[in-house]
């Protein structure tokens, strides 16, 4: 895959690190990554990924942008508010890179349409804010094997972790998965949305990051992902703390 003149200066930056270089850049450009949520963590991870020269970009989201998004959603402006978020996400990256491609899907992803969507991506990354979805991409990534990054926000905390389930780790054990972490969804009503308890925006900014470096390294193969480990983040004290988890014995691994 050879670059243009244009593309050489745009990602200098990355050709000059010995883990990148030109075959990483050429990675990249290959990569497929679906984000599932355009808001206050697929902004920032959409951005950045973009700016990386990702070649193709899925956005999954099919809400429209409202004026209180703004306020972390930073992909989005003024200018977009009533869109529907995949379309203003598209426009930002072609202004941003118009070499990346941005594949649209301006759904929710369901039992029904997860399995087509996850499998036609080489990474997928999560940025959605209901526990049902994040539960449903987890199985089915770890169904399909593919590499999810996962992070989740509120308030003035978050956490992100790597999900590999299906491979194992330096002594052979098995991989833990979104449910060795979570087994089960909190009830109804426990865990309060953004829109009900707030949320600091520049969080969003900061796992959103972190969730694009986490992609990046595993386009890259560069790096040691957080598998098996899970990062929390408390923006109030500006402290990072990371906790390691393992895989809990299932009946016929007993």
């Amino acid at each position: 895959m050879a670059f243009s003149a244009d593309e050489i200066e745009r990602y200098s930056r990355h050709l000059l690190l010995a883990e990148v270089g030109g075959p990483g850049q050429q990675k990249l450009a290959a990569a497929r990554v679906l984000v599932l949520g355009a808001g206050g963590l697929g902004a920032p991870l959409i951005q950045y990924l973009a700016a990386a020269g990702v070649g193709t970009i899925g956005v999954v989201d099919d809400d429209r942008v409202a004026l209180s998004n703004l306020q972390r959603q930073v992909i989005h402006d003024t200018a977009a508010v009533g869109a529907l978020k995949v379309e203003s996400a598209r426009a930002a990256v072609h202004r941003l890179n118009p070499h990346v491609v941005v594949e649209a899907h301006a759904l929710r992803l369901t039992a029904e349409n997860a399995d087509a969507l996850l499998a036609a991506y080489d990474v997928v990354a999560d940025g959605t804010d209901n526990f049902e979805t994040r539960y449903l991409a987890a199985d089915r990534c770890a169904a399909l094997e593919r590499p999810l990054v996962t992070a989740a926000v509120g308030r003035f905390d978050g956490s992100l972790t790597t999900l590999l389930p299906w491979t194992v780790d330096a002594e052979g054990a098995q991989n833990p998965s979104y449910r060795d972490l979570f087994p089960a969804p909190p009830p109804p009503g426990l865990v309060p949305s953004c829109a009900e308890a707030g949320i600091l925006g520049a969080l969003t900014g900061i796992l959103g990051s972190l969730q694009a470096a986490e992609v990046l390294k595993l386009v890259l193969g560069i790096g040691e992902p957080l598998v098996g480990r899970l990062l929390l983040v408390d923006a109030l004290s500006m402290r990072f703390e990371t906790i390691r988890y393992k895989r809990k014995a299932r009946p016929a691994e007993s």
